[in-house]
């Protein structure tokens, strides 16, 4: 089939080059726009209790104000509000009132808007549209932000907005920033290294131009099945979509161009050998893509929406990637022929790659010392899991120079930490009747005497007097964990088994929706990790013909991702001061660190396998086969980790710590796993490994000599 599929491409390159811009072109004209949301509530099954608390509220208070956002105002000298001050505050909220504002429905303050310490003073900024991340409202804070600096000039008054729409629009216009920046950082990354490894522009270019193509293709396919099965994908999938397609694309251009390199050293003319590179790569290729995706895929059985949308999204990518590197790049590389290796000569000959061939002998002679160290290192870095602590609010991860964060912090100096985001409890008659308000007084008083509680405002019942909701404003900042901790447990404990007789209680909110999240990520690590572990296993058991070697590699992965998370844990919790690592990442990293170290266990272990089968002894086996194939994983890693790790430029806090993950994880399966323990453990289970497929040929005489490794690629250190 690998064949066929590179006879296609080298031989009708032109058709295969504009079938590919075609595509391109007509995704781009025709696809919808992608949309993305940092809304956790949108990502959230219906059946969670703060979901059906919004569904009662918006059912039985239509008319309630929820305010898009909020200015918060104070002094520049910090000090307390004087009556000047206050008048200040009016006639600038009256301004923004009067400005009209598009999608603002009204900014309103009083004399209750200000805190108790009078050093704070609050405006509501109420919209007309019931959705907080709509862009044409977020374009509506941006404009409000503009307005209110000619309206306080003059003043000793300092205005800052946050609140829900406010936090939307500086994680939009981050992010914007954020892609851009990354975008440029991968691009840069990618064209010096590839510099390094082939000294010729173009080869260092190439990659580029193609993959670029293919996130045009992907971006779209994306988008239009997003928008045909409804699912809205988190903001921060763009980010790690770029990092992905440039990263896994790149690795796949090099194994392509590795052996069609090899084969031109053979003696093959170009077209001949880009065939040849095709046919022979290919089941590679697609078998480390085809784990990689269903990794990805795992991810929808997740109960979480963002989750189930980040998998599609990124096992697409990842699929027409495959399809390029089959397809797209042969046909480019075919056209230009040696040209591609401009002005280098380098291609011609084989280089020496001692350092590999001096670490294959070291794991060769002492299998179990290797196997004992590397595994000693992966454990010791794993027991820093034991102190992660997640953080379940993806808007914690902002800078804290942008406004809404600051605001949002300058607001906690008069009020509680939860004033601007309460807890709502609901309380809804199940027999039709009205409710009485002696019982909600003596429901409000129940809530107002649990710990980390501030202020619990008086029920108000709806028009037909069936339900209620009383306003809990919390001492602890609403997405702390202190907070999601109380929501999920004491407070709803109470609210429950406290709520007057013949009714239910509902407790949800912002605070409510993390709680929620929370629950949900508990059931998801106990599903999606086992689903994606186990269909990554029954591809290897195809790919290798073995029961056994399967499970050790699935071990050894398990260890590396341990060690992933553990120094992350080490880096962002201990060293950084960071209160906890966001709450995605152990999923993101098991699948990544699995997934894509699988791909490298995959070339090792094809190569051990290979070896073996030519009749050599095990231990020359494993001399040879991390002599052939080190080269290839080392800069394949190196140039893998090296996009990842671009993420580590990004000002929000969640994009650097799954750069670092991911990029680290990378170098661990890389150096650690694939180069050391795999081939160490190997050697010391001998034929076991391979049982109940075809045994070691012993009679080498009867088998052809091993033929070059499929992957195995000139080290970038020593191609010179």
């Amino acid at each position: 089939m690998f064949a066929g599929i590179g006879r296609s491409s080298v031989r009708h390159p032109w058709l295969t080059i504009l079938g590919w811009l075609v595509a391109a072109v007509a995704l781009t004209v025709f696809a919808p726009q992608f949309k993305s949301s940092a809304d956790q509530a949108d990502f959230l099954p219906g059946h969670y209790e703060s979901l059906q608390v919004a569904d009662v509220q918006e059912r039985s208070f239509p008319q309630q104000e929820r305010p898009a956002a909020t200015a918060v105002f104070r002094r520049e000298d910090g000090g307390v509000l004087t009556a000047g001050d206050k008048a200040d505050v009016v006639r600038v909220t009256d301004g923004l009132d009067r400005a009209g504002v598009e999608l603002v429905e009204s900014v309103k303050t009083g004399p209750q808007a200000v805190s108790p310490n009078g050093k704070i003073a609050l405006a509501s900024i109420v919209s007309t549209v019931d959705d907080h991340q709509d862009p044409e409202l977020l374009d509506a804070v941006k404009e409000l932000r503009e307005r209110v600096g000619p309206l306080v000039a003059g003043t000793d008054l300092h205005v800052g907005l946050t609140g829900a729409a406010a936090s939307a629009l500086d994680t939009r216009e981050s992010s914007g920033d954020t892609d851009a920046m990354i975008t440029m950082a991968t691009l840069a990354l990618i064209v010096i290294l590839l510099l390094v490894i082939f000294r010729s522009p173009l080869i260092a270019l190439l990659p580029v131009l193609i993959i670029s193509v293919v996130f045009v293709v992907a971006s779209g396919l994306i988008a239009t099945a997003a928008e045909l099965v409804g699912l809205t994908a988190d903001s921060s999938v763009s980010s790690i979509l770029i990092v992905v397609l440039f990263g896994v694309g790149t690795d796949y251009i090099l194994f392509l161009v590795f052996r069609w390199r090899e084969q031109l050293r053979a003696g093959q003319e170009p077209k001949a050998a880009m065939e040849e590179a095709v046919a022979r790569v290919g089941e590679t290729v697609a078998s480390a893509a085809g784990a990689v995706i269903v990794a990805f895929l795992a991810l929808l059985l997740s109960s979480l929406g963002m989750l189930r949308a980040m998998g599609p999204a990124l096992a697409i990518s990842v699929a027409v990637t495959l399809v390029a590197a089959l397809t797209l790049v042969p046909a480019v590389f075919s056209l230009l022929g040696t040209r591609a290796f401009w002005p280098s000569k380098a291609w011609r000959t084989a280089p020496r790659n001692e350092l590999a061939d001096r670490t294959g002998a070291v794991i060769a002679r002492r299998p179990g010392t290797v196997a004992a160290a590397s595994g000693a290192v992966l454990a010791a870095l794993a027991l820093g899991v034991l102190s992660f602590n997640p953080v379940f609010d993806s808007g914690s991860s902002l800078p804290d120079d942008l406004e809404s964060v600051r605001a949002s912090k300058e607001m906690q100096r008069g009020f509680a930490a939860g004033q601007t985001d309460p807890v709502w409890v609901l309380v809804e008659e199940e027999d039709g009747g009205t409710l009485s308000t002696g019982a909600l007084t003596a429901y409000a008083e129940e809530l107002r005497g649990v710990e980390g509680v501030g202020q619990v405002a008086p029920a108000v019942t709806n028009a037909s007097g069936d339900v209620a909701q009383i306003a809990v404003v919390l001492t602890h900042p609403p997405t702390s964990e202190r907070a999601i901790e109380l929501v999920g447990g004491q407070l709803r404990d109470t609210a429950h088994e406290a709520a007057p007789e013949g009714t239910r209680a509902l407790v949800g909110g912002p605070t409510g929706v993390l709680a929620d999240i929370q629950a949900a990520v508990n059931r998801d690590y106990s599903l999606v990790f086992p689903a994606a572990g186990l269909a990554i296993m029954v591809i290897l058991g195809l790919l290798l013909r073995s029961a056994v070697a399967p499970w050790f590699l699935m071990l050894a992965v398990a260890l590396g991702f341990g060690a992933t998370l553990g120094s992350t844990v080490w880096l962002f919790q201990d060293l950084k001061g960071e209160s906890g690592l966001l709450f995605t990442l152990p999923v993101i990293v098991y699948l990544f660190v699995v997934a894509i170290g699988t791909d490298y266990n995959i070339l090792m272990v094809a190569r051990l396998r290979e070896e073996t089968r030519s009749g050599v002894d095990p231990r020359e086996a494993v001399h040879r086969a991390v002599a052939r194939s080190a080269p290839t994983i080392g800069a394949a890693a190196i140039i893998l980790a090296g996009t990842f790790g671009v993420l580590l430029l990004a000002e929000s806090t969640m994009l650097q710590q799954m750069g670092f993950a991911v990029a680290f994880g990378i170098l661990l399966t890389a150096f650690v796993m694939a180069l050391l323990l795999v081939p160490a453990v190997t050697s010391l289970l001998g034929d076991r490994v391979w049982w109940p497929g075809e045994r070691r040929r012993r009679a080498a005489a009867t088998v052809p000599p091993p033929a070059p490794d499929e992957q195995s690629a000139v080290g970038a250190s020593t191609d010179r």
